[in-house]
């Protein structure tokens, strides 16, 4: 584990909500007769109750597997992937996905989109509409209701998805590189009114990243991971304060150290000089 001079300050006691003990993910042969393809192996970490814990690592290392394995929409080959000590063997309520693209419905308007997992719920029509709307002021768009996707710009269609993410309540929020898609002036923003909004409901949350000063503007803990078979070897406790103003965090020294560490545990310094 990475630490400084100045250890981070010491979290307070909070409760286990993600457990992955010695994981593996195999795939069956990408060809007749190949043997099978190894994604992940020996990943064993936790994430606690309102812990935004980001993971890096090459391409191909197994980062959207893992999310995967979370949201139930994949199982693995040996291990146990749980949340609150129950395991997960199938998609679950509990846990919102967040990706690249927004996927909004285009043929209904954004509060209607904001709606839809509630509909999935079947909850009534009023409650539905009043809790999409408190959503959708939570994420600073509400004059963007009554638009449909095409309407609004890529930044806001990312609040809006937050929003129907948000919506059903998750305990756990897993971001799959949520901002990559975005200019650099619409991405600082949106880091930071996501950061904001997060930390005020107190998410636990795992964002996947390629971007290393992104990873430690929003985290309290990064896991790098290796190249394929992807596993963890290497843990960095972010250790600063502000962790829902990433615009703020980034101009503090240490941040810059921390991303230079980063870029080191991935080797990135020999593969330029390939």
């Amino acid at each position: 584990m990475f630490l400084y001079e100045q250890d981070p300050p010491v979290p307070s006691a909070k409760s286990n909500v993600l457990r992955f003990l010695d994981v593996a993910r195999r795939f069956p042969g990408r060809t007749a007769g190949a043997p099978p393809f190894t994604a992940v192996r020996d990943l064993s970490f936790e994430v606690n109750e309102s812990e935004f814990v980001s993971i890096v690592g090459p391409s191909g290392c197994g980062k959207s597997t893992l999310l995967n394995m979370i949201a139930g929409l994949d199982r693995p080959s040996e291990g146990t992937v749980s949340l609150h000590g129950v395991e997960v063997v199938g998609p679950n309520s509990s846990v919102g996905f967040m990706l690249q693209k927004d996927l909004l419905l285009p043929w209904r308007t954004v509060l209607h989109n904001v709606e839809f997992g509630l509909e999935a719920r079947n909850m009534e029509a009023g409650a539905r509409r009043e809790r999409a709307l408190q959503e959708l002021k939570r994420c600073r768009i509400t004059e963007f209701a009554d638009r449909y996707p095409y309407q609004i710009s890529g930044g806001q269609r990312q609040r809006a998805a937050l929003a129907r993410t948000l919506a059903i309540d998750p305990d756990v929020v897993l971001l799959d590189e949520p901002f990559s898609a975005l200019d650099a002036q619409t991405k600082l923003i949106l880091q930071k009114s996501f950061a904001g909004t997060i930390a005020v409901a107190g998410l636990t949350t795992l964002l996947i990243t390629h971007d290393l000063s992104e990873a430690v503007a929003m985290s309290d803990r990064i896991l790098v991971m290796s190249d394929g078979p992807g596993r963890i070897v290497d843990e960095i406790e972010v250790g600063l304060p502000d962790r829902d103003n990433p615009i703020a965090r980034l101009a503090m020294p240490r941040a810059t150290e921390i991303v230079k560490h980063l870029f080191h545990a991935l080797h990135i310094d020999n593969r330029l000089d390939a």
